[in-house]
């Protein structure tokens, strides 16, 4: 079973985080799925630039990157990731969407009212629970 390592951003602005919604998948169980925007790590590359490229890449905004925030370990029925995530800011609210269908700024006690990918629910638990 492939394996992945990935890095998540858990994006802030004021107090609101941004969720994102992926597009259809091949794999139903994350088609069209909240998450936290991020992507692989490249090889070489480390996990700060990794996140800050992803994220210019996918919403076209520069982002602050803070703490690592948890590292979930997730299997999925078709592939395993580990997915470091990092607490980050932006000023900036206008997205660019480019592989993403739709996003919502959402408060922490609100973001069990989207339909998360399995692999994000540990973040969101934690947030929730803070």
């Amino acid at each position: 079973m492939k394996h992945y390592n990935v890095v998540a951003a858990i994006i802030i602005n004021s107090d609101k985080i941004l969720c994102m919604q992926r597009g259809i998948s091949k794999f139903d169980y994350i088609s069209k799925k909240y998450e936290f925007p991020g992507g692989k790590v490249e090889h070489g590359e480390t996990e700060i630039a990794a996140i800050t490229r992803e994220i210019k890449e996918e919403l076209c905004i520069d982002i602050i990157v803070k703490d690592k925030y948890i590292t979930v370990d997730h299997t999925y029925p078709d592939f395993k990731i580990t997915m470091d995530c990092y607490i980050c800011h932006t000023e900036n609210t206008n997205l660019t969407l480019t592989e993403h269908i739709d996003f919502k700024w959402l408060k922490k006690e609100e973001l069990h009212q989207l339909d998360w990918a399995a692999a994000d629910i540990p973040i969101i638990e934690k947030l929730i629970n803070e």
